[in-house]
C-alpha cells in the first residue's frame, strides 16, 4: 500500500518561525567538542549535512550550561561563556545556510554526570544511588556516583545557568530557538521522578512540586530569550539508566507535567519513548504523545521514537504529533527528507556508527 507522505513536507510555524517540513533531527550526544567544551569544525559538517540533506529543523546534542554540576560527559559541548558561544557560530550558520531552524539543547546532567572537568562530586534532589552503571561509548566505567542532595542556592545556581546559556546560545550563537532537556533521566527529570526525588520541602512530594523545577527553569529562559524566541522542553518516561520507567500516576502525571508545560507558555513539546506510537501506560491506552495532544492542545508536539519507519512516522502527524524527530534514521540517512521526497532506498542504522566511543567519526562524514 502507497503511504501519503505529502503532510510530512507540508510546512509548520513555531511562535512565528517556519519549518520547511515536519523532519527533524533529534539530540544525540556525540562527544566531539574540544575537551575545553567548544564546538569543533567536525561538528559543523556533522551538523551541517542534515540540513543539507532536507531536515527543516535540528536539535543540538545536550549542551552543559554551567561551570559547576551540569556536564555529563568527556568531550561534550558547553554554552558557558562567549567562548564557547562563539565556536556554535559556524554549526549554527552552516544549519541556517540551508534553510533549516537550528535549536539548541541544553542540559544539566545532575546525578547522572560521567565526565565534568569542574567538579569531582555529582548531585541531585536527593541523595539517591542512581540505576544502572555509566555509559562505556561515552567513555564511562562503573556505578553512577553517589549525588549530595541540592541546596537551594544550588537549585536556584541551576536555574539561572540554563538562562545564562539559553541567552549565549540566541544572542551569541544565533541559534533559532531552546529546547530544556527535562528528559532523560538528567536532573531536570531526577526531579520529576519520584524514585530519584525523596525532598519534603517544595521540590519534593506530589508531582505538581516534582514538577515544579521544570516550570521556574521553562520561566527562567523564557524570561531571558523573550517572548519572540521559541522555548520548549523534552520530556520522558524512560531514562538512559532505567528504560523502563513509567510515570506513578499514569495519565493523571501526563495531565500535570503537559497542562502546566501548556500553562507556562511552552512553544514546543519534545517527547520521546522507544516506540512513540506505543501505549504510554496501560495496554490498549494512549500513547505519549497522544496525552502530550490532550493534555497541551495548542502546543507544537514534537514526538520522537522509532518513527524512521514511514508508515509510523505518517501516522504519527495524526495521532497526536505536528513534527517527528529522527535519532537512529538520521544517523543511517543524514539526507533522509530528500532521500524520502525522490523514493530512493533508506538505510538501516549501523551501531558501529557510535562505536567504540560514540564520537562523531570522519569516516561518518564521508559516507
Amino acid at each position: 500500500m502507497d503511504i501519503d507522505t505529502s503532510p510530512l513536507f507540508a510546512p509548520i510555524i513555531i511562535n512565528g518561525l517556519t519549518a520547511g517540513n515536519r523532519f527533524c533531527v533529534a539530540p544525540m550526544t556525540r562527544i566531539s567538542a574540544t575537551p575545553d567544551g567548544r564546538a569543533t569544525e567536525t561538528m559543523t559538517r556533522y551538523y551541517e549535512r542534515f540540513a543539507r540533506g532536507g531536515f527543516g529543523t535540528i536539535i543540538t546534542e545536550g549542551i552543559y550550561t554551567d561551570r559547576a554540576f551540569s556536564q555529563g560527559y568527556v568531550d561534550q559541548p558547553g554554552m558557558t561563556d562567549e567562548t564557547q558561544a562563539n565556536a556554535w557560530k559556524p554549526v549554527v550558520s552552516g544549519i541556517k545556510a540551508h534553510g533549516a531552524l537550528a535549536i539548541a539543547q541544553i542540559l544539566h546532567a545532575g546525578a547522572l554526570s560521567q565526565g565534568n572537568r569542574f567538579r569531582d562530586a555529582t548531585v541531585g534532589p536527593s541523595a539517591v544511588q542512581p540505576k544502572g552503571e555509566q555509559m562505556a561509548f561515552y567513555h564511562g566505567k562503573g556505578r553512577y556516583r553517589l549525588p549530595a542532595a541540592m541546596t537551594d542556592t544550588q537549585i536556584a545556581d541551576a536555574i539561572n545557568g540554563f538562562a545564562a546559556s539559553a541567552g549565549l546560545a540566541v544572542e551569541v550563537a544565533g541559534f533559532d530557538a531552546i529546547e530544556i532537556h527535562g528528559a532523560n533521566g538528567y536532573l531536570l527529570d531526577q526531579f520529576l521522578t519520584r524514585y530519584t526525588n525523596s525532598r519534603t520541602d517544595r521540590w519534593g512530594g506530589p508531582t505538581g512540586n516534582r514538577v515544579r523545577l521544570i516550570l521556574e527553569t521553562f520561566k527562567a529562559v523564557r524570561a531571558k530569550v523573550g517572548a519572540k524566541t521559541p522555548v520548549g522542553v523534552r520530556i520522558s518516561q524512560a531514562k538512559v539508566n532505567d528504560y523502563h520507567h513509567k510515570w506513578d500516576e499514569a495519565a493523571r502525571d501526563a495531565e500535570i507535567i503537559f497542562g502546566s508545560l501548556a500553562d507556562a507558555g511552552a512553544d514546543f513539546i519534545h517527547v520521546t519513548e522507544f516506540e512513540a506510537w506505543k501505549p504510554a501506560v496501560a495496554p490498549g491506552g494512549p500513547s505519549l504523545m497522544q496525552l502530550a495532544r490532550r493534555y497541551a492542545p495548542k502546543t507544537v508536539i514534537l514526538a520522537n521514537g522509532s518513527l524512521h519507519d514511514i508508515g509510523q512516522a505518517a501516522s504519527a502527524l495524526n495521532d497526536g504529533a505536528d513534527i517527528v524527530t529522527l535519532g537512529r534514521g538520521a544517523l543511517a540517512n543524514p539526507d533522509f527528507p530528500r532521500r524520502l521526497s525522490q523514493h530512493g532506498v533508506l538505510n538501516d542504522f549501523d551501531p558501529a556508527i557510535l562505536a567504540p566511543i560514540a564520537n562523531v567519526k570522519e569516516a561518518e562524514l564521508a559516507a
